[in-house]
């Protein structure tokens, strides 16, 4: 296996949604339980089985308080951070769900990544992040310069904004100035459950004279990289030194600018992989 498909075989490391029951909303799929949860969640109100699908049948204004019951019942992790439930990552909101329970009733769960770039006359330059060491997942490793996740009621956009501004002290006029470039999705087998995690990558063009700064306990120091060594990083490090969905992140832009060869078996095969139907 190739450097930077270990990466992709890292984040796609699920088994197979085939492996655990599905449960509905008005009859759309909005996520995937663990058999043991679903028998557990079916003997609990608002919740009927269908099959081998779990459906969620209170009324639409107590759906999100059904979903928090049940995530409490399952013991789920309380991060006080709601994410929108959907069917499809561009779909209309179904219910909320705290974060901590995404994985665990196996719901999209998307974000944003930000390609901070700097072209200067030596090349084009990479701005990364150090993540702090008290952070829960991935301390103390390699990040974009900005990513975070999407809370209910965001978009992707307005998301970008809000954690440039609280991550990196970018101002909102030069946060906007960011353009969408790609999605990125995998589906991951975790402790808690099932990640099927969708990734907006965006690109923002910084000036020279433009540093950014940590505004919150996030991130610990912004570095600015030239590409090559940004690609060496991703290929030649190890499980805990960059972020595992980064490294996607990563791999998508060393593809757009040519240090990965899209054409080659090598990216033909990261390409698809990154787009996993979620």
């Amino acid at each position: 296996m190739s450097a930077f498909l270990r990466h992709l075989a890292a984040c796609n490391n699920h088994p197979g949604l085939h492996t655990l029951r599905p449960w509905r909303i008005d009859g759309a799929v909005a996520g995937y339980l663990a058999p043991a949860h679903a028998a557990a969640l079916a003997a609990l109100p608002g919740w009927h089985q269908a099959g081998a699908a779990l459906e969620l049948v209170a009324p639409a204004e107590a759906r999100s308080a059904t979903l928090a019951a049940a995530a409490a019942a399952l013991g789920a992790r309380n991060r006080r951070e709601l994410f929108d439930v959907r069917h499809r990552p561009e779909g209309p909101s179904l219910a909320v769900l705290d974060r901590g329970a995404i994985p665990v009733f196996g719901v999209i769960g998307q974000g944003v990544h930000v390609n901070g770039l700097v072209r200067r006359a030596d090349g084009l330059h990479v701005w990364v992040g150090w993540r702090s060491k008290t952070k829960s997942v991935a301390p103390g490793q390699l990040d974009n310069l900005v990513a975070g996740g999407t809370p209910a009621g965001l978009s992707a956009f307005e998301c970008l904004v809000k954690e440039a501004e609280e991550e990196a002290s970018i101002p909102a006029a030069l946060a906007r100035q960011a353009v969408p470039v790609a999605k990125v999705s995998y589906v991951m087998q975790v402790p808690e459950g099932t990640r099927r995690d969708v990734m907006h990558i965006f690109d923002l063009e910084l000036p020279p004279d433009f540093t950014p700064q940590p505004n919150d306990d996030e991130v610990e120091r912004f570095e600015l990289w030239p590409i090559d060594r940004l690609f060496a990083q991703v290929r030649d490090a190890g499980a805990t030194e960059v972020k595992f969905n980064v490294n996607l992140a990563l791999c998508d832009l060393f593809l757009r600018q040519g240090l990965l060869d899209p054409a080659s078996a090598e990216g033909v095969a990261l390409r698809q992989g990154m787009q996993r139907a979620v």
